[in-house]
């Protein structure tokens, strides 16, 4: 599982120079760039070069991005960029069989991408939330998302519960969780949440 920092404390002692921060910064948001690279159909070589590119460029701003929360959609937005700009040399020096399909002249879906985007920055802020929460309360909630889930008396001998409090904890853990910061900066962006954190 990836830490519970936030991405303001990731980008603060990344560009501090901690090796780890930026490790988990390229763990975090990995899957991000590859599905953006993704929509573009470009060769693992160029998907590799445009990773590659991302990365030095977030290098490059660690020092000047103004708001870590909206990381995410600095790396989706920049992954793209570079995605287009490599997809546009090589229209500009690649032959193209006016017959054939050419994978060239794919464009991205801007709405598959926007839900990617998306999907990313609620579970950012899913994890945010988690991470002002008291260990005990984030515990309990993960234990509930569990993949393969775990019954209510499996939950209730790890944490020492018992099973007829689970319910209604879970009930108050959900609104605090609402009710963090993180989770209330990403509701008054207009966004929805995971129904699984909210029902």
């Amino acid at each position: 599982m990836l830490g519970t920092r936030t991405n303001t404390d990731l980008v603060e002692a990344a560009a501090r120079g901690d090796q780890e921060g930026w490790d988990e910064i390229v763990q975090r948001y990995l899957p991000l760039v590859f599905s953006v690279i993704r929509r573009y159909r470009l060769s693992p070589k160029d998907a590799e070069d445009v990773s590659q590119t991302v990365w030095l460029r977030l290098v490059e701003h660690l020092d000047t991005i103004r708001e870590p929360r909206a990381l995410p959609m600095w790396i989706a937005t920049t992954t793209r960029n570079e995605a287009l700009r490599l997809v546009s040399a090589h229209r500009r020096t690649t032959p193209v069989d006016p017959l054939g399909t050419s994978t060239l002249d794919a464009v991205a879906d801007t709405r598959d991408v926007d839900e990617q985007l998306l999907g990313a920055e609620r579970q950012q802020a899913m994890r945010d939330g988690l991470a002002e929460l008291p260990p005990r309360q984030r515990e309990l909630l993960l234990l509930l998302v569990a993949d393969p889930p775990l019954s209510y008396e499996t939950i209730g001998a790890r944490l020492g519960m018992p099973v007829g409090s689970i319910g209604p904890t879970r009930a108050r853990c959900l609104a605090r969780l609402r009710n963090t910061p993180a989770m209330q900066a990403f509701l008054a962006n207009g966004h929805d949440t995971d129904r699984r954190w909210t029902a």
